[in-house]
């Protein structure tokens, strides 16, 4: 008896192959065994066994506006962190903003408390990041033709008076922007926000 079905495994095996290849049809016939062939079911009077359809693969979006770019994990100038900010508050994504933050010498309640302000200060538009510190340097000095001759404020280095301040619309109806300050540190080879005051 064991034999007879590994004789009918052995057959039944390279049929199965052949059936997911879409040449042999699978099929329940009059007398409730199962049949395959390679003619339609309806032929041999036979119910056609359906297989599930394929789904579909989801296809990668091509709309470059819509996508979010890819977050900043380490800032090396102002520009970068200045843009990272930039892309957090068009993502409306507090914990975005809050990976360009530095935690260290915050206790837990402290964190929360900031993640918080974060989220409610990216319920209001932005409007501006400006710099302070940075942007305050005289122009680098140029030749004749206008070329640049010395480091430019987004190449040097940041300093502790170096600040990026958001301008958010306010919620209160009364037209003035709010403003947020915030220090930029330089810790690890990277630059990162620390709320001021």
């Amino acid at each position: 008896m064991m034999r007879a079905w590994l004789i009918l495994l052995i057959f039944l095996l390279p049929l199965r192959a052949m059936a997911q290849e879409g040449g042999i049809h699978r099929c329940i016939g009059s007398d409730g065994n199962p049949l395959f062939t390679d003619q339609p079911c309806a032929a041999l009077q036979a119910t056609p066994v359906n297989t599930p359809p394929a789904t579909p693969k989801p296809q990668a979006s091509l709309d470059v506006a819509t996508a979010t770019p890819p977050p900043v994990s380490c800032a090396t100038s102002v520009a970068d962190l200045r843009q990272g900010m930039t892309d957090a508050f068009a993502a409306r994504d507090p914990n975005r903003l809050a990976g360009l933050m530095i935690w260290n010498g915050y206790g837990r309640d402290a964190v929360v408390a900031n993640i918080r302000s974060l989220g409610s200060l990216m319920q209001r538009p932005l409007l501006d990041i400006g710099t302070a510190g940075a942007s305050d340097d005289p122009p680098a000095p140029s030749t004749d033709n206008g070329e640049a001759t010395g480091p430019t404020a987004t190449s040097r280095p940041a300093t502790d008076s170096d600040e990026l301040i958001v301008h958010t619309a306010a919620g209160d109806g009364s037209g003035i922007p709010r403003e947020t300050r915030f220090a930029v540190v330089r810790r690890s080879g990277c630059l990162w926000l620390r709320p001021s005051g």
